[in-house]
């Protein structure tokens, strides 16, 4: 009867015990679905946050190839407008430290040869002049929202040589055509003061600063 007892008490106790683990099954299983939804879920979501991400970067290269090709357009003309049609510029983008970059060079043609140069190095100061207000005016039309405004401007070109300061003045009168700006600008140069349409005459004398208009 003893050993009956024992058998029967263990089979008791093996059920409860085989219970306990069927629950505890069931419950991993479950859990093991859950985190398996999850995984595929979370997988799911890297796919679409890779699709996002080749698509975010396609549209920026995209961004940057239209303001490369926009930038070089204007710029060239300026150059052209100003110092002939042997001038051009070109933009290199690159990508430095994961980071894009852009080099600026002006090329210019001369007897059939190319010379391909940063606009620092390019003859005189005068070139560095019109290309970085060339860039700026450029970026001012390229920028979205676009900036509204007149385009304010200390002693544009005043490294651009007489010999071409006329041209440099019928650009500048071009962009308030083109871009229906109008140009204020800080000068020194006696061509820039005499084709404005207003000009005022600043003199600082014996303490004093005087203001003359002359039309």
């Amino acid at each position: 009867m003893d050993k009956i007892a024992t058998l029967t008490l263990n089979l008791q106790t093996a059920k409860e015990e085989l219970i306990k683990r069927k629950v505890l099954f069931e419950m991993y299983k479950k859990q093991l679905e859950e985190k398996k939804n999850k995984i595929k879920e979370c997988l799911e979501r890297i796919n679409v946050l890779e699709k996002v991400r080749l698509l975010l970067q396609l549209a920026s290269e995209y961004a940057r190839k239209q303001a490369k090709q926009q930038l070089e357009t204007l710029v060239t003309q300026a150059l052209q407008y100003i110092f002939g049609s042997n001038f051009s510029l070109e933009i290199e983008l690159n990508t430095l430290n994961n980071n894009p970059s852009a080099e600026f060079y002006v090329v210019t043609k001369d007897s059939n040869k190319i010379i391909k140069t940063r606009p620092y190095e390019s003859r005189g100061g005068g070139v560095v002049d019109v290309v970085s207000l060339a860039v700026r005016i450029a970026l001012l039309e390229i920028i979205k929202p676009k900036i509204p405004g007149p385009l304010i401007l200390d002693e544009p070109g005043k490294h651009v040589s007489e010999d071409y300061i006329l041209a440099f003045i019928n650009f500048l009168k071009s962009i308030t055509n083109t871009f229906q700006r109008q140009v204020i600008l800080i000068t020194h140069n006696t061509y820039l003061m005499e084709s404005a349409d207003i000009s005022y005459f600043v003199r600082y004398s014996d303490g004093k600063t005087s203001i003359n208009n002359k039309l």
